[in-house]
């Protein structure tokens, strides 16, 4: 047992990490009516959150080599108890904001680091590849058992206790993570890069953020063009979101080229871009970051449809997915065994194809009832596949950094992680957003039961963009504007219907992504690795 105390102590740290953003996405419904905001309200703080992440992860495992990754770990845990403290009695959208996706993104970006680095120093050869296998598969656990806690709390509690509840496991985690073997403290530690650190944030910022508003403002032609002092912002007649891209990827340029220069001047980097030219570490990283967008997107889409087409509560959504949970879950969690006999490679490829035809099926079952057969072999599959690439990438990942650069690699991995799952929610979620928008739209304009005039109310009142609502709310807002029940009810068929085609179309574009992910494996090892780095 005290051999793998500090596993314990560590996995439950990674636990809850994991566990904030798949009890937002099953809590949605009550947290906007609880916060008085809206479903893209929340749809923010979760993307802020994994973006806070992303954009800072590599100022965290750079300050773990300053500071000493023990250090490190403890202060990270520290700052993200009191953003679950925070959140835990947050009264408005924006407190949420500063407490979850601000302090604990923060926090997190300390420890997640500092997770890979300790693993490295505490467990060798076969117990390391294990260990971090199984530090994917608390990961797996987090994301499979958050529907069903944060559901059963939210439910019959409050959403919360969840966060009330992570400040307790935090400062037990606190109390005894000092009986983890320390990681070697670097003689002479770096300096922060602080231009580095600047330009990395920024432009990772800018990329998430313009798919974050894409929903809202468009990709190309300008929906609602955000206003400076009364003026539109449309450059050159197009969306700001482009522009915001392409700056975004403009400062990632520069970012790395002020990493050569400082390479060159014998200078702390925030970024050793070595590692980058690692076949497979690179293939490891690129393979996360697009299993966890395809993984958060679909995990936002599906909450929305079980709580807002089907109507269930945060519990009876929690118990619909764990079919997807139970599979997640015991797929991560037997991919350390799977890893002593198959190629990595194979494995992550075999999951991706389970996760494909998972939402391939998946986008045959959404209609407005539920079929209840067809939707948990869909997502019985979709977990499999998922759990799979869970228990393969973090060792392929960290097995191919030299030790001595276990907690950048870590950076790396979370930086990954976290990119990817922000790009999915704010991805798909942008196309569920414009797909019912387009659809509500243009089935109004084809409709010869609305009036003319109502068709061209509703043009200019779904001009900056259309809510998610349940299609009694959308009913009742329509009575409330002065339609008749027959209008009404026909507006609201429409409605309905865009919501189901747009719901189809969001899963069928995480399945085309996963399709696309098959290419990031070419480079993932084709042999067994054992956890020692690879030369």
């Amino acid at each position: 047992m005290r051999r793998w105390l500090p596993l314990i102590i560590l996995a439950a740290a990674q636990f809850v990490m994991v566990l904030d953003s798949s009890v937002m996405n099953v809590s949605i419904s009550q947290i906007v009516d609880d916060l008085d905001t809206t479903v893209t309200g929340v749809q923010s703080a979760i993307t802020l959150y994994t973006l806070v992440m992303a954009a800072f992860m590599l100022v965290g495992a750079k300050l773990g080599d300053i500071w000493g990754r023990d250090r490190t770990f403890g202060i990270g845990l520290a700052v993200y108890g009191l953003g679950s403290a925070i959140t835990s009695i947050s009264p408005s959208l924006t407190v949420l904001l500063v407490g979850w996706s601000l302090i604990e993104g923060l926090g997190a970006v300390l420890v997640i680091p500092a997770i890979a680095a300790l693993i490295a120093a505490n467990y060798e050869g076969k117990d390391r590849a294990l260990a971090y296998g199984l530090i994917g598969g608390a990961a797996g656990a987090a994301i499979a058992a958050g529907p069903l806690i944060g559901g059963f709390v939210t439910t019959y509690f409050s959403w919360r206790y969840v966060f009330v509840g992570e400040v307790v496991v935090v400062a037990g985690v606190l109390i005894v993570h000092r009986r983890m073997k320390r990681a070697p403290k670097p003689e002479h530690p770096p300096r922060l890069d602080l231009g580095g650190a600047a330009l990395s944030a920024a432009a990772l910022g800018l990329v998430v953020f313009g798919i974050l508003k894409s929903s809202s403002w468009g990709w190309v032609a300008p929906l609602a063009a955000p206003t400076i002092a009364g003026h539109e912002i449309t450059p050159f007649g197009f969306s700001v979101v482009p522009f915001l891209i392409v700056g975004g990827l403009v400062l990632l340029g520069c970012f790395w080229m002020w990493e050569e220069r400082r390479e060159r001047h014998g200078l702390s980097t925030l970024l050793d871009r070595a590692l980058l030219r690692i076949d497979t570490l690179r293939a490891g990283l690129l393979s996360l970051s697009a299993q966890q967008l395809v993984l958060m997107g679909t995990f936002f889409v599906l909450p929305v449809y079980l709580q807002v087409v089907l109507g269930f509560d945060a519990f009876e959504t929690g118990k619909r997915l764990f079919p997807m949970s139970i599979s997640m879950l015991a797929a991560a969690l037997t991919g350390p065994k799977l890893a002593a006999r198959f190629a990595p490679r194979a494995v992550v490829q075999v999951g991706l194809a389970a996760m494909v035809v998972g939402a391939l099926v998946l986008v045959g079952t959404i209609d407005v009832s539920l079929n209840d057969l067809g939707f948990a072999v869909s997502l019985i599959l979709f977990g499999l596949g998922a759990g799979l690439l869970m228990s393969q990438l973090g060792n392929v990942i960290m097995s191919s950094a030299p030790p001595e650069q276990t907690n950048e690699a870590g950076g790396l991995q979370g930086t990954a992680q976290n990119l990817g799952a922000s790009l999915g929610t704010a991805l798909i979620g942008s196309v569920l957003l414009l797909g019912l928008l387009d659809g509500f739209n243009s089935r109004i304009e084809n409709n010869p039961a609305v009036p003319d005039e109502q068709k061209t109310q509703i043009a200019a009142a779904t001009e900056n963009g259309i809510p998610i609502v349940t299609t009694e709310q959308a009913h009742q807002a329509l009575l409330d504007a002065g339609a008749t029940e027959a209008e009404a009810a026909t507006i609201t068929a429409d409605y309905a219907d865009a919501q189901l085609e747009a719901l189809k179309r969001s899963m069928l574009a995480v399945a085309l992504l996963a399709l696309l992910s098959f290419w990031f494996t070419r480079r993932l090892p084709g042999r067994r690795i054992t956890g020692e780095a690879v030369p």
